[in-house]
């Protein structure tokens, strides 16, 4: 399944099928903070990522999330390679500004229905 660009809201069915295509009970995306959109389904989160920057994304708003759709309140995992960045405070794979994840949860529940 091609990599999509989601600015209008999806279901939760939708995002289903799009875990089906990858990883059955899960899909990868980025999410972009200063858009409010995301990417997904992705193999690898560097993949949507690249999607979103070649879109005009900047790098710094951009951060990888698992997402599963069958799972209530775990829905948001924040755990991707491309949330390492020491230059903006993240050193680790999920998203230690407790800021961003509350724009990245608010983001997904708005696009994600």
């Amino acid at each position: 399944m091609q990599i999509q660009i989601i600015r209008h809201p999806i279901s939760k069915a939708e995002l289903s099928k799009m875990a089906n295509a990858w990883y059955g009970d899960f899909a990868k995306a980025v999410v972009d903070i200063a858009q409010g959109i995301m990417a997904v389904p992705a193999e690898m989160h560097v993949d949507a990522q690249q999607v979103l920057l070649e879109q005009g994304s900047s790098q710094d708003d951009l951060w990888g999330i698992n997402l599963y759709p069958d799972e209530g309140e775990n829905f948001v995992e924040f755990n991707s390679m491309i949330n390492i960045r020491p230059r903006q405070n993240n050193r680790s794979r999920g998203v230690e500004n407790p800021e961003i994840r509350q724009t990245i949860k608010q983001i997904v529940a708005s696009l994600i229905l």
